[in-house]
């Protein structure tokens, strides 16, 4: 018996730059394919991924991922790969083309916000166009976050009653 496609995306791989979305304001989300090692995927595929440093910058009309560390592979030997390389992310001209303009607006950088399978077992990354926060901005929406919260707990613990 299989099972239904619902329940095998429930298990899929996808490790969240929670940081990026503190530190920033995500304005626009752009899914792309990313070049590895293989020693790289079976890493990724165990979770050993840390997104939290991570940049994306254009160069030569391509677009690379920096300072994302992908933990060596333990059985990898001296096939292993370096933690911290530039890694090229696949897009289309026209995609890569729009980011630059996008880009060229002061104070906005590309962001790696998620790295996932897909439904096809690939390894895609998520960037997105941000800006970044000040002190108030990351204040206000830890106190909205918080009311939220506390609302929410209210309205439970008045329908127990």
């Amino acid at each position: 018996m299989s099972k239904s496609p619902e329940k095998q995306n429930e298990h899929r791989l996808k490790i969240i730059n929670r940081k990026a979305r503190h530190e920033y304001f995500i304005l626009e989300k752009t899914e792309a394919g990313i070049e590895l090692l293989g020693t790289e995927v079976k890493s990724i595929r165990d979770g050993q991924v840390d997104l939290s440093a991570g940049f994306a910058m254009i160069e030569n009309g391509q677009i690379f991922l920096h300072d994302v560390h992908i933990k060596p592979y333990v059985f990898g030997h001296q096939f292993n790969h370096e933690p911290r390389r530039p890694r090229r992310l696949l897009l289309h001209k026209r995609e890569i083309n729009k980011l630059v303009g996008d880009l060229a607006k002061k104070g906005m950088t590309l962001i790696p916000l998620s790295i996932y399978l897909n439904a096809r077992g690939l390894i895609k990354v998520e960037i997105g166009l941000c800006r970044g926060r000040q002190a108030p901005d990351k204040r206000d929406r830890l106190r909205e976050e918080t009311d939220k919260r506390e609302t929410a707990r209210a309205i439970a613990t008045h329908e127990r009653r």
